[in-house]
């Protein structure tokens, strides 16, 4: 038997090959279940298994501040399961990181509505009925926090915050009706301190900013809330007041009529809508009337729609300046001048005011005056045309100090040869010194000087020469005056016109 040889038929080997071939596949076949078996083991069937590995993921993610990946995380776990409360939870806790308060207050409610007794649900809904200015939404989950457990001071900070905006609204609203603008912006930012995402403290307090003049920040304001609100008729009212205190009529008028679609019982956007036309209607007949000369039906005008509103600023800036100009074509140059200091102290940077102002005082022969105005318009715009104004301010002013030698002989600067002579003879005769002889010593004096000054006069202006130089503004040589002797210059007249009164060519007074 140990050396006889085995001998396999064809046979036995075909089955003993087919054996084989099974038993590999069955190998095959076990190491699949295998595998499916540890499968099972490393990834859950069960939804809610899943859920809460994404819950934990989601509070990973939350806690390295992670949170628009916390958010997907915790919505992945609610869509798993969604009548988890603490889900929800988690998820108002993210939104309010983000700043998202009215998202993160739906799910702190839903989380209350699958569970009642939810406690730090009804934390957040305070907190974030404070973030949005809901002063009894805070209040009504304060209370309820209280009646689940009575020691929780959970929400103690949201209760003493709601209370001090109670107090908040009440000194805004005394503010408001006042028209203390300024002091309800600086009450609105403490609000905003404690309510940071309510709208109705943000756009308050842009509607006080615009009726201050601060149209800019306003405007701000009013864009960023429609951009979270398209259909916020508040919002839209803010624009249009912006656009209204900015010389806008038309636009603004548009935004008020958009408000009142939105909120057709918009009582602020009536008003302004109203207020607005009847502005613009005012204006553009003041102006149609000065364009056709009718200056004093025009001053009326513009004079009522100044009464429209003392806050708009730019309108009542253009509206004063028009007055003024009409003033100007009256002869009322004192009232046109009042009226461009209105208009300064509204705009210092109204150009053409100022230039009116310069002229009216140039006018009013107020040179000093004229000259600082022209100077300090040539600062906000170097134009040739300033520039000429300014020399010839100041060339009126150097001869406004030399002695006026027309107004010492009450006479127009057209007089004629014959008029300057007749009023020196009787300026002379009025100041003569012997006519004063028995006057006290400071009278005496105070004659002789205006005697002297009626002598210059006339040797001035009765010289053609020297009257031209005179009247280009030129100076007169002080030789020239250093020279002059009025007795001799009287004499001489009275001499050579005929004008003595004795026959030997003497002058004698009867008094």
């Amino acid at each position: 038997m140990d050396g006889e040889v085995i001998v396999i038929s064809d046979s036995e080997r075909e089955e003993t090959s087919s054996n084989s071939e099974m038993d590999v596949e069955l190998t095959v076949e076990q190491t699949v279940d295998a595998n499916a078996a540890a499968a099972e083991e490393i990834v859950p069937k069960d939804a809610a298994t899943i859920a809460e590995e994404k819950k934990k993921l989601g509070n990973d993610q939350y806690k390295a501040q992670n949170y628009q990946n916390a958010l997907k995380l915790y919505t992945d776990a609610i869509s798993l399961c969604p009548d988890s409360a603490a889900y929800y939870g988690n998820r108002a806790a993210c939104y309010m990181m983000l700043l998202n308060y009215n998202s993160a207050l739906a799910d702190a409610r839903h989380a209350i509505r699958i569970d009642p007794g939810f406690e730090k649900a009804y934390v957040r809904v305070a907190k974030c009925c404070l973030a949005l200015g809901d002063i009894i939404g805070t209040e009504q989950a304060v209370k309820m926090v209280a009646e689940l457990n009575s020691q929780s001071t959970a929400a103690s900070g949201e209760q003493a915050a709601a209370l001090k905006l109670r107090q908040l609204e009440t000194t805004i609203q005394t503010n408001y009706d006042t028209k203390a603008y300024r002091n309800v912006v600086f009450y609105l930012d403490i609000a905003l301190k404690l309510a940071p995402a309510c709208l109705r403290y943000r756009l308050l307090k842009a509607e006080c900013l615009a009726f201050l003049g601060r149209c800019d920040e306003a405007l701000d304001i009013a864009v960023g809330v429609m951009k979270l609100d398209t259909t916020s008729a508040d919002a839209i009212y803010v624009r249009g007041l912006c656009l209204y205190y900015t010389d806008n009529l038309d636009k603004g008028i548009l935004h008020f009529e958009r408000a009142l679609t939105l909120d057709p019982d918009h009582y602020k956007s009536k008003q302004m809508r109203s207020k607005c036309k009847q502005l613009k209607e005012m204006k553009e007949n003041g102006n149609m009337l000065f364009k056709s000369g009718r200056y004093r039906e025009a001053h009326v005008i513009y004079t009522d729609a100044l009464k429209i509103d003392e806050h708009n600023k730019d309108i009542n800036s253009k509206l004063l300046y028009n007055r003024a100009l009409v003033n100007t074509r009256i002869g009322n140059l004192r009232e046109a001048v009042v009226d461009c200091n209105k208009v300064l102290e509204l705009n210092n940077q109204y150009l053409k005011a100022l230039l009116l102002r310069a002229r009216c005082y140039n006018d009013l022969e107020k040179f000093e005056e004229s000259v600082a105005d022209y100077e300090t318009a040539l600062q906000l715009e170097k134009t040739p045309e300033i520039k000429r104004l300014l020399r010839e301010a100041k060339f009126a002013l150097k001869k406004s100090k030399r002695k006026d030698y027309y107004k010492i002989l009450g006479i127009g600067r057209s007089a004629t040869d014959d008029e300057i002579k007749k009023a020196y003879r009787k300026k002379a005769l009025v100041h003569h010194p012997d006519r004063h002889a028995n006057s006290s010593a400071e009278e005496r004096k105070e004659e002789e000087l205006k005697f002297k000054e009626v002598g210059e006069a006339y040797a001035i202006l009765s010289d053609a020469r020297k009257k031209s130089r005179y009247d280009s503004g030129q100076d007169i040589e002080e030789q020239e005056q250093a020279d002059f002797d009025p007795n001799q210059m009287f004499r001489s007249f009275f001499q050579f016109n005929g004008g003595g009164g004795g026959r030997n060519n003497s002058f004698n007074f009867e008094f």
